[in-house]
């Protein structure tokens, strides 16, 4: 007898990939039958190109200088990374390199510093007389400085005194004829005006004499028996000084005492601190002899005096 078959009741495993173009949606089917929709895609793809390259196009130079900055940034940053760093310069390299500088290359002096500044502004101060049978007689020589731009002059009464013509050099050789405008005999003090003035006239800077003191360093620039200009140097040897003159006619009081050497030439001409300004006018030298020259002992009008003989404010 024959056997009858058996049929499974289970229904039969799908395979899991076997997805078939009938099984695919409708929508994916008609796409991938559908050569417009591939078109579409291309077209956008080239769409996006075109923008880029428009963008590009427009935008060009910027992008070129930003690439270029980016660049540069880039190559700094190297550079700063490669590059060791400088030897760090101690104390004692310092110290040595002044040391060596100043042993090879010597700072002025304060007194050549001094001269230089006050040098334009000082000016050579002559007498003269003029009589029937001496005309021209030179009768007096002194010293001056310029204290104002209009040419005002400062110098001794006693440089000027006796004197029918007064004639100034400047610093740079040009002479003049000058006027006695002002006068303070307690001070033996003169003002005088040039008629003609430089174009390159150089005041020089006045200093009040409050916190002047004994030991100060101190600059004489005068015309010492004509010649000149010279320097001296010294110090401030003490203020309120009294100075009696030889002839015993005049008291000058409220002096400046120093040491800087002066002789007969030197009146009228500034005393100045080291760094150039003038604190006073030399007046005067202490000469126990009958011969005119110095021992170690000057006298100066402090310049409060003198800038109020030419209407100065004094500071």
């Amino acid at each position: 007898m024959g056997r009858v078959a058996l049929y499974s009741s289970a229904s039969r495993p799908r395979r899991a990939h076997a997805v078939t173009r009938d099984r695919l949606p409708a929508d994916l089917a008609q796409q991938a039958h559908d050569p417009d929709s591939q078109s579409t895609r291309a077209d956008g793809r080239e769409r996006r190109r075109a923008a880029w390259r428009n963008f590009y196009a427009r935008r060009k130079r910027v992008l070129r200088v930003a690439a270029g900055a980016l660049f540069a940034v880039l190559l700094v940053s190297l550079h700063a990374v490669l590059t060791p760093a400088p030897p760090r310069t101690t104390q004692k390299e310092i110290d040595a390199a002044v040391l060596r500088t100043l042993q090879t290359k010597p700072l002025p002096s304060p007194a050549a510093k001094a001269y230089e500044i006050v040098r334009p502004s000082v000016v050579r101060v002559r007498g003269w007389k003029r009589a029937p049978k001496e005309d021209g007689a030179e009768t007096s020589v002194g010293t001056g400085v310029i204290i104002l731009d209009s040419g005002a002059i400062l110098t001794n009464l006693h440089v000027i005194a006796g004197a029918e013509r007064v004639e100034v050099t400047f610093a740079d050789g040009p002479t003049s004829e000058a006027d006695i405008i002002g006068a303070r005999p307690e001070h033996d003090l003169a003002v005088l005006k040039a008629r003609e003035v430089p174009d390159d006239l150089v005041p020089a800077t006045l200093r009040s004499t409050r916190d002047l003191a004994p030991g100060d360093r101190v600059v004489a620039v005068g015309f010492p028996f004509g010649i000149g200009p010279s320097v001296s140097a010294g110090v401030v040897s003490g203020l309120r000084r009294e100075y009696l003159s030889l002839e015993g006619k005049q008291l000058l009081t409220n002096l400046i005492q120093f040491d800087a050497a002066v002789n007969p030439g030197s009146s009228g001409g500034p005393l100045v601190t080291a760094e150039g300004e003038v604190v006073g006018i030399v007046t005067s030298l202490l000469n126990p002899t009958e011969r005119s020259f110095f021992v170690g002992i000057g006298f100066a009008v402090p310049i409060e005096n003198a800038a109020a003989a030419v209407g100065v404010p004094p500071f």
